[in-house]
C-alpha cells in the first residue's frame, strides 16, 4: 500500500520546486498583463453567462502562483518568502478588482446571470472543491511531469470568477454580492495555501531556518486558527443550501399530492425561504379555493414538514382568461360592427357612382356638342323631407337646343334605367 501512495516516487528536486514555486509568485511586467487579460475575459464570461469563456480565462490567470508560494512558506518556515506572495497576492486581488469594477461599470449591461450569481454564496462544497483542488495542484507541481492536473486544478479551484464577481457588486453598488464572492475568494486562497502546506509537510521540505519547536507549534496553531474562521462559515452557508433545497422539495412534494394529483393545473408557482414565515404563493388555471378550503391545505403544510410557512392562492385564473376572452370578443365584434358600417357607406357611395367616363363616350356619339358630362344620386330637401334624384350635369360647346336636352334625358334614363332625370347645365 505504501508503494502506490507514496509520494516520493516521480518527485522533482526540492531546490529546483522551490525556485519554480518562487519565480511564479510575483506579478509585474508580462504577469500582470496578462492578469488583467484575464480578468476582462472572465468578466465578459460572467456578463455574457459564458462558461466557455469563463474557463478560458481561468485557464491563463497566474493567481495561483503566490497562493502556493505561501503555502510553501508556511511549510518551510520562510517568513521572508511568506511575506513576498503574501504582498504579491495582495497585488494582484486590488489590480482584478479595479479592472473588473472597471469593466462591470463601462459595461451597459448590469443584468447579474446565473454563472455571476452561482459565486455569491459560498458553502462547505467550495471549501472541499479548494482543498482537493489544491492537493491536486501541489502534488502537480511537485512531481518531474508536471502532467495534465495543472489546467484542471485552475479549472476546479476557480479563484478568477469570484474575484470578478466582487468587482461586480462594487461597480453595481451591492455589496452583498461583492462579499459573498469576496469570501468564496478567501475560502479558495486559503484552502489551497493549506493544501500546499499539509503536502509539504508530508514531503518532509527542509526547514529555511532552524525553527524550535514552540514556534513550529504557533504556526500550526495559526493554521488551524485561519482554517476554523473559513470552516465555520462554510460550514453554516452548506447548512442553509441544505435546509432551502429540503424545503423546495418538501413544497414540490406538497404540491404534488395536494393540487395537481387532485386534477387541477397548477400555472404558478413563487417559494420564499428567506421570509418568516416561509410563504408558498401559487396560481390554478381552473380552480379557485375558498376561505375553508384554502386554511385546509395551510393545515396540510404541517404533515410533509412545512412548519411556519403560509400557502397564497392567487385568485382564479379562469376568471381572468374568461374575462380577457371577454374583452377580446368585445374588440372582435366592435370591429365586426365597423365593417358593417364601412360596408355599408361603400355599398351606399357605389350606388350614387355612374360610369361617367363610358357614360360621357357613348353620348358624344349621339350628342357631338358635348364636352363633358357627370351623373350621380343626390338627396334634394324637400319640405321636410328628403327626395332622391339623378342629376346629369353638362357642359357643351354650343348651347342643346330644347329638343335635343328632351332626347338627352331620354337617352340617360333608358341607359341607366332611371326615371324623372334632371338635366343641368
Amino acid at each position: 500500500m505504501n508503494k502506490f501512495f507514496d509520494l516520493h516516487k516521480g518527485e522533482e528536486n526540492t531546490n529546483t520546486v522551490l525556485d519554480n514555486v518562487k519565480n511564479s509568485i510575483s506579478f509585474s511586467g508580462s504577469s500582470l498583463w496578462i492578469l488583467m487579460a484575464a480578468v476582462f475575459i472572465a468578466s465578459i464570461g460572467l456578463n455574457v453567462n459564458s462558461t466557455a469563456v469563463i474557463i478560458g480565462a481561468m485557464l491563463i490567470s497566474p493567481l495561483m502562483g503566490p497562493i502556493v508560494g505561501a503555502g510553501f512558506a508556511l511549510g518551510i518556515f520562510d517568513f521572508v518568502l511568506l511575506r513576498r506572495s503574501l504582498k504579491n497576492l495582495l497585488i494582484a486581488t486590488i489590480a482584478s478588482l479595479l479592472v473588473s469594477s472597471l469593466y462591470f461599470w463601462l459595461s451597459p449591461f448590469k443584468e447579474a446571470q446565473s454563472e455571476l450569481l452561482a459565486r455569491t454564496s459560498p458553502n462547505i462544497y467550495d471549501v472541499l472543491i479548494a482543498f482537493l483542488g489544491g492537493l491536486v495542484g501541489v502534488i502537480a507541481i511537485t512531481r518531474v511531469e508536471k502532467g495534465n492536473p495543472i489546467p484542471g486544478v485552475a479549472i476546479a479551484t476557480a479563484l478568477m470568477p469570484p474575484l470578478c464577481t466582487a468587482g461586480y457588486g462594487l461597480a453595481t453598488g451591492n455589496y452583498k454580492f461583492f462579499f459573498g464572492a469576496l469570501f468564496l475568494y478567501t475560502i479558495n486562497c486559503v484552502f489551497i495555501g493549506i493544501a500546499t502546506f499539509l503536502i509539504v509537510k508530508y514531503l518532509k521540505y527542509p526547514p529555511v531556518n532552524f525553527i524550535d519547536k514552540k514556534k513550529e507549534k504557533r504556526v500550526q496553531n495559526l493554521v488551524t486558527i485561519v482554517s476554523l474562521l473559513i470552516l465555520i462559515p462554510s460550514i453554516y452557508f452548506a447548512y442553509s443550501l441544505y435546509e432551502e433545497q429540503k424545503f423546495r422539495q418538501q413544497v414540490n412534494r406538497f404540491l404534488e399530492e395536494e393540487i395537481t394529483d387532485e386534477g387541477y393545473t397548477l400555472i404558478y408557482k413563487k417559494i420564499n425561504f428567506s421570509s418568516n414565515p416561509k410563504n408558498i404563493e401559487i396560481a390554478l388555471l381552473s380552480k379557485d379555493y375558498n376561505k375553508e378550503e384554502l386554511q385546509h391545505l395551510n393545515e396540510e403544510l404541517q404533515n410533509f414538514g412545512l412548519k411556519n410557512t403560509i400557502l397564497t392562492v392567487k385568485s382564479n385564473a379562469s376568471e381572468k382568461l374568461d374575462i380577457l376572452k371577454n374583452d377580446i370578443l368585445n374588440e372582435v365584434d366592435k370591429n365586426d360592427k365597423s365593417n358593417e358600417k364601412i360596408i355599408d357607406l361603400e355599398q351606399k357611395l357605389a350606388n350614387n357612382k355612374f360610369e361617367n367616363n363610358q357614360l360621357f363616350k357613348e353620348s358624344k356619339i349621339i350628342f357631338p356638342k358635348l364636352n363633358a358630362i357627370t351623373v350621380s344620386n343626390n338627396q334634394f330637401a324637400e319640405g321636410d323631407s328628403l327626395v332622391e334624384r339623378t342629376v346629369l350635369i353638362y357642359v357643351a360647346k354650343e348651347k342643346l337646343t330644347d329638343d335635343e336636352e328632351a332626347k338627352l334625358k331620354f337617352w340617360i334614363e333608358s341607359r341607366l334605367n332611371k326615371e324623372n332625370v334632371e338635366i343641368f347645365k
